[in-house]
């Protein structure tokens, strides 16, 4: 075992390992004992801790028993998908209002933003019962969901008041709701995703100020050298005459959106001008975008890898202060926690983890089979916990059970041993790419109908002689995500298959949404070739794992077009105005007519439509 640092034999932390969120641990109340002579409370407290360290919170809360329940209470899952429940429907709430996509009375709206508001409300105070006063008003996360509580009720009041007078009125405070997605407990990704924003913002700048100089270099030019020349665009507008509109379009060109169109008429001109749009687009487009988005990533990995190693920082604290409440001592040894201890603790933070997953963390963390495990083993248990450990089951095949005869004899295990060949995965792997190719023909020829079913057959064929092969429940255990895509596309396809052709025979109808699904299952069964290919195994995998890091970004971007729509609303409500397209195709038409009066009624028509 590696040799640990000793402790005293205390369950108080000392304030030299106290972490700088500055948790503290209080003497238990409790005596009443359990394991190892550790009470029921001292299990609760290191469970909170490893919990913490397992799920990255780094949550300053209070110690004593009633708030350790009350913490764990609020760490419990249903509570936290209701809050983001509740978050959702707020938000939605924007379709409800005006200018409202599907319009509400203002008393509907306002009841269900009354009950979002109680509800984070309700959140917050049990927030407070958990962490010491004190620490409760310097948290900024709190004071900013206080304060959006707060304007969002007295934006309600006004904007009820006024809209019952008669006068014009704004719900300003709709802007601020995407916050609280960003400040609840559960956001803290979000947060430091928004740190780490802000921390590169500034390296960025520079870079960006610098590209911005090239562009107000390059549009000065380009008003020197075309803006006296009388040249005109295809829509017949001066060409360059106008600074800051010669600077959007330039910017616009650094993205390639107005190319080549924003060159021609210079290019039309003289074709020496075509330098200068090149010298442009190397400069700008692939020499300060490439320096833009290398600044942009050097930066944002570097205040990333130091929120990383904040986290890992504060993992390693949480662990050391559970392994302090659950340590003992053997008379003048290092403290360490004994196999009980730790079993107990497993079971609290993880109650559905078999006993097989338990003994083989154990293995991993007392390797050399002492029965007790020092400080720099206990503080990896977060670790370990968090690595993902699939429990295969070896069970004979029930065919093996009912009728062994048969299913070891030389026939059946000549197809066992086929099925298993990487020859059979082979064979299929060319008959979906055959299909690929029916897929794209004509469905309506009977030929290529009947060739679909064949297909359809083989596709059965593979999954019966799998199950064949593989024991059942191994093959649909739930890691294997192929088995059951495979499954449910091929099932789905037929369903669809026999009620479209049942339609079709009992009168003559067939059902396009229906056509559609089994089109769409058709090249769905595609996808499947990717399992077949090592190289793209490997890329859908990691594409699966950094969901979670996907998702997080995703609620930034959330949180930034909500604002920009909420403002948007606002300013251009009633200003924007669409016309249909069929009444002013009807007017241009009669426009064209020769007689006079139909072309005076639909001027005048088409001049009420714009």
């Amino acid at each position: 075992m590696l040799k640990t640092m000793s402790e005293p034999d205390k369950k108080e932390i000392t304030p030299e390992e106290a972490p700088e969120n500055g948790t503290r641990i209080t003497n238990i109340g409790n005596t009443s004992k359990t394991v190892n002579g550790k009470t029921k409370d001292d299990f609760d407290l290191a469970a909170v801790y490893l919990s913490d360290a397992q799920y990255n919170r780094n949550i300053f809360f209070d110690t004593t028993p009633q708030a350790i329940r009350l913490y764990l209470l609020y760490n419990h899952w249903g509570l936290q998908i209701l809050v983001y429940a509740f978050i959702i429907v707020d938000l939605a709430l924007a379709i409800f209002e005006d200018p409202a996509v599907v319009p509400l009375p203002i008393w509907v709206t306002s009841v269900i933003e009354l009950v979002c508001l109680a509800a984070f409300t309700a959140r917050l105070v049990h927030y407070a019962k958990v962490i010491p006063r004190e620490r409760f008003w310097k948290d900024p996360k709190n004071i900013c969901i206080f304060v959006i509580i707060l304007l969002s009720l007295v934006d309600m009041i006004i904007y009820g008041a006024l809209k019952a007078t008669g006068f014009y009125a704004v719900r300003w405070s709709r802007v601020l709701r995407p916050l609280l997605l960003v400040n609840i407990t559960e956001g803290r990704q979000l947060r430091r995703a928004f740190r780490s924003i802000r921390n590169a913002l500034p390296q960025i700048l520079y870079v960006f100020l610098l590209f911005m100089f090239s562009v107000l270099m390059f549009s000065l030019m380009a008003l020197k050298l075309f803006g006296k020349r009388d040249l005109k665009t295809t829509e017949g507008r001066p060409y360059f005459t106008n600074y800051l509109e010669i600077v959007f379009d330039l910017y616009v060109l650094v993205t390639t959106a107005n190319s080549p169109d924003v060159m021609m008429p210079a290019y039309n001109f003289s074709v020496f001008f075509a330098v200068f749009f090149i010298i442009y687009i190397l400069i700008n487009t692939y020499i300060f975008m490439s320096v833009f988005l290398a600044v942009v990533y050097n930066n944002y990995k570097k205040y990333l890898k130091e929120e990383v190693r904040l986290l890992v920082r504060a993992k390693r604290h949480k662990m050391v202060r559970a392994f302090g409440v659950l340590q003992e001592r053997k008379g003048e040894e290092e403290p360490v926690v004994s196999q009980a201890c730790w079993n107990q603790l497993v079971r609290l933070v993880q109650p559905d983890i078999s006993n097989a997953h338990r003994e083989l963390l154990w293995s991993v963390s007392d390797d050399n089979n002492k029965g007790c495990i020092g400080k720099v083993a206990f503080v990896q248990l977060a670790d370990l916990l968090n690595i993902q450990v699939i429990m295969m089951k070896s069970r004979p095949h029930p065919l093996q059970t009912w009728l062994p005869s048969l299913y070891l004899s030389s026939p059946s295990r000549l197809v066992c041993r086929m099925v298993q060949h990487r020859a059979f995965v082979y064979t299929y792997d060319l008959i979906i790419l055959v299909n690929a190719v029916f897929i794209g023909l004509d469905e309506d020829d009977p030929l290529i109908a009947n060739v679909e079913w064949a297909f359809l057959v083989l596709y059965l064929l593979e999954i019966l002689l799998k199950l064949y092969s593989f024991e059942p429940r191994a093959f649909f255990s739930r890691h294997q995500f192929w088995n059951w895509f495979d499954t449910i596309i091929v099932i789905t396809a037929l369903i669809a298959m026999i009620i479209n052709s049942a339609l079709k025979l009992s009168g003559g109808y067939t059902s396009r949404q229906i056509l559609d699904i089994v089109f769409i299952l058709r090249i769905l069964r595609l996808i499947r070739v990717v399992d077949s290919i090592k190289r793209f195994r490997a890329i859908i995998n990691t594409l699966i794992k950094i969901g979670p890091t996907i998702l997080t970004f995703g609620q930034l971007i959330v949180v930034v077009y909500y604002i920009f729509a909420m403002v948007g609303m606002e300013l251009f409500k009633g200003k924007i105005r669409f016309s249909r397209l069929t009444p002013l195709i009807q007017i241009r038409h009669s426009v064209e007519t020769p007689c006079s009066k139909t072309q005076h009624s639909s001027t005048q028509l088409l001049q009420e439509q714009l």
